[in-house]
């Protein structure tokens, strides 16, 4: 009985000891002005599956971002934009989720579980994707 005692305490501390899995965290930053260039980066463009939190700055000075997390069926898949919106058609695409509108200098965070596979991130304001604004995750096992 004394052995399963012990035996019993030496697991409650291992399992207390041992910290729980902790969500990927993925920096993204949003940049770019009306008319000019715009950047979506990531600060790594590979993570492992699982649950990760995307934590998203938008680094602009005037201009409103978004970020919309798309799983892609292929790492060559085409995202089609509809020249007469200057938007992607999310409808045909597979959302994970997204942050919505913020404003300059916010920050807004994303989480999702996430399968091995080829994603991507992308600000789906008018004709903020064909300047630029969409970065590729690829999530491994």
């Amino acid at each position: 009985m004394r052995y399963l005692q012990n035996t019993f305490a030496v697991f409650a501390i291992v399992c207390l000891a041992t910290p729980a899995f902790a969500a990927t965290i993925v920096k993204v930053t949003e940049g770019g002005e009306a008319g000019g260039p715009m950047t979506l980066t990531l600060d790594q463009s590979t993570i492992k599956a699982g649950e990760a939190t995307f934590l998203v700055h938008n680094d602009a000075i005037t201009e409103e971002h978004e970020v919309v997390l798309v799983k892609l069926k292929s790492a060559d898949q085409q995202i089609v934009v509809d020249a007469a919106k200057g938007r992607v058609d999310e409808k045909k695409l597979k959302s994970m989720g997204e942050v919505s509108e913020l404003k300059p200098g916010a920050d807004g965070q994303l989480k999702a579980k996430l399968a091995p596979g080829s994603y991507v991130l992308l600000c789906n304001i008018k004709s903020h994707y064909e300047a630029g604004m969409h970065a590729m995750l690829t999530v491994t096992k």
